[in-house]
């Protein structure tokens, strides 16, 4: 499972298959990682730094971070992909085709300008846990959807 956590400041990303439960998070910000609670984190609990700090100290690499830098992620199901704002301006899209073994994603791009930044990880997510909330299987199939769903991370969580 693929999800995201999202304020003003900055997105986390779990990967609940890398996840082994070490509870570092936990212990680091108590108040913002709560596996008894639903969603089991929770932003708004504890500042910034402190959840960052908390993520940092995750040994499987299940959690990462980025800051957002003014820029919003929204899921346009119309369009079929998920798009980066920076105030009224698109500057990445991650576009999939519904078929029907499920969302296959074949293209994300960022304009260089906003690269580094962590938003094309931020769309591939948007994608993922919008399928998986509806229980459709999602299919990289574009070099970056791939590297992020199926392969390792960053730890810094930067493109």
């Amino acid at each position: 499972m693929h999800r995201l956590y999202e304020n003003e400041d900055i997105t986390v990303f779990w990967d609940s298959e890398k996840c082994r439960h070490a509870k570092e998070c936990v212990h680091g910000s108590p108040s913002a990682f709560d596996p008894m609670r639903r969603p089991w984190i929770d932003l708004g609990r504890a500042d910034t730094a402190e959840v960052w700090k908390a993520i940092a100290k995750c040994p499987s690499g299940a959690l990462t971070c980025v800051y957002n830098h003014e820029i919003k992620i929204r899921f346009e199901e119309d369009g079929s992909c998920s798009a980066a704002y920076h105030g009224e301006n698109k500057v990445g899209e991650c576009d999939f085709r519904d078929t029907p073994d499920g969302w296959v994603i074949y293209h994300t791009e960022v304009l260089p300008e906003f690269g580094g930044r962590g938003i094309a990880k931020r769309l591939v997510f948007k994608i993922a846990e919008e399928a998986e909330k509806r229980k459709i299987n999602v299919i990289p199939t574009c070099s970056y959807a791939v590297k992020v769903l199926k392969q390792p991370e960053n730890r810094d969580g930067s493109d």
